[in-house]
């Protein structure tokens, strides 16, 4: 009886064992023939069976469904980004139940490349599978315009492949145009860590972040000084450096980087407008001017180059004006002319400047209004009754008294 007994037991066991491996074929034939939720079902309950849960093929299965499903979705929302998701776990889970082992069968499917172009019946559904039908999503979304979702898909496929630097620059790039500069910041840094990269733009990228939009100038140049040793001759990183230094009121170490800058690049108009703005702070007035006409000579379209030129032929005027506040009566009668007239010659010089910037910003009324004043101040009646009127046209007849 016993015997008996035992050998039912058996019997049943082995119908229970082909059972569960029944419903793992059915999953599969789902999953070829195109049937997927069936096979997902199917799939669902052979990963919960203690017959078939502990097999790491049962698992990457289910991997491969969900890699079929979220390719076959069109809708492509947050709930495919989701399924992408849920497959790179899965995936993930069947990697580890094989022991974390890429030469192990299931470790070479989890793992198993994609040639490009190749038929979607020969595809292995494999994580770089996955990884190429989140490319080809986000790039879709990238052209309907839909810059939230293609971020998503680009940072679903980077998830993947942290080596892949299209894919996180691309994600990078998208991460900052939003404004997600934590989610930018990650992905950059993805790139910082691959040997063979040029980083020149990651860097461009997480120096901006750093110094503009959180503010933090120290960081940023701790990270420019870093990009700098990695490439020596980028003049757009050396133009970074010197802007953080002066962010950071480093005045020699700036002046400094400038010369050998300009030693290097001599007609870089934002370089001589950076000189120039440190002599000018250091008070050698005539040496900022000299670097700001030339950064103009340069570049006649170079607006703040035209701007600071303007600007400083205007304190010079004033500087010269103050002059005869501390003079006699007598000798301020005698030194007004004089003094006036070089003044004169500043303002009307500085003209010249301000007619340039506004030509290239027609719509800055600062500049007009900086004109006006001038052109009150040399009498010049036409010019001033002239900017008088493109003033009023933008900020109304009574812009004077605002």
């Amino acid at each position: 009886m016993k015997k008996l007994v035992l050998s039912i037991a058996m019997v049943a066991a082995a119908s229970l064992a082909f059972g569960q491996k029944k419903v793992v074929r059915e999953a599969e034939k789902g999953f070829k023939s195109g049937d997927l939720q069936t096979a997902l079902t199917a799939i669902e309950g052979a990963t919960t069976n203690p017959e078939t849960s502990g097999d790491p093929a049962t698992f990457l299965l289910k991997a491969q469904i969900q890699t079929k499903i979220f390719g076959a979705d069109t809708e492509n929302t947050m709930e495919t980004v989701e399924v992408g998701a849920q497959a790179v776990s899965t995936f993930n889970k069947a990697f580890e139940m094989a022991g974390s082992n890429k030469t192990s069968s299931v470790g070479k499917a989890v793992y198993a490349e994609e040639l490009p172009g190749i038929p979607d019946n020969l595809r292995p559904y494999s994580l770089f599978t996955l990884k190429n039908l989140a490319f080809d999503k986000a790039l879709e979304k990238y052209n309907e315009e839909d810059l939230e979702m293609s971020y998503e898909f680009f940072n679903l496929a980077g998830e993947i492949d942290k080596t892949d630097s299209t894919i996180h620059y691309n994600a990078g790039f998208l991460a900052n145009d939003l404004g997600r500069y934590e989610d930018a910041k990650r992905h950059f840094g993805y790139l910082f860590e691959l040997p063979a990269y040029n980083k020149t733009n990651a860097y461009y990228f997480m120096v901006q972040i750093l110094s503009t939009e959180e503010k933090n100038p120290e960081a940023a140049f701790e990270l420019v000084t870093k990009a700098r040793e990695e490439y020596p001759n980028d003049k757009v990183l050396a133009e970074y450096e010197i802007q953080l230094l002066l962010q950071l009121n480093k005045m020699d170490e700036a002046m400094a980087q400038i010369k050998d800058a300009l030693s290097n690049d001599p007609n870089n108009s934002g370089l001589l407008l950076r000189s120039g703005y440190l002599k000018e702070q250091a008070g050698d007035l005539n040496g900022a001017l000299e670097d700001y006409k030339k950064s103009v000579a340069i570049d006649p379209n170079f607006f703040e180059g035209n701007y600071y030129t303007g600007a400083l032929l205007l304190e010079q005027a004033t500087k010269e004006l103050n002059t005869l506040n501390d003079l006699s009566d007598a000798e301020w009668e005698k030194q007004s002319p004089i003094v006036g007239k070089k003044a004169d010659a500043n303002y009307n010089e500085s003209i010249t400047y301000f007619s340039k910037a506004l030509e290239i910003k027609p719509d800055n009324t600062d500049i007009m209004i900086i004109l006006y004043q001038v052109y009150s101040r040399l009498k010049k009646t036409a010019e001033m009754e002239a900017m008088n009127k493109k003033i009023a046209a933008i900020l109304g007849p009574n812009w004077q008294d605002n």
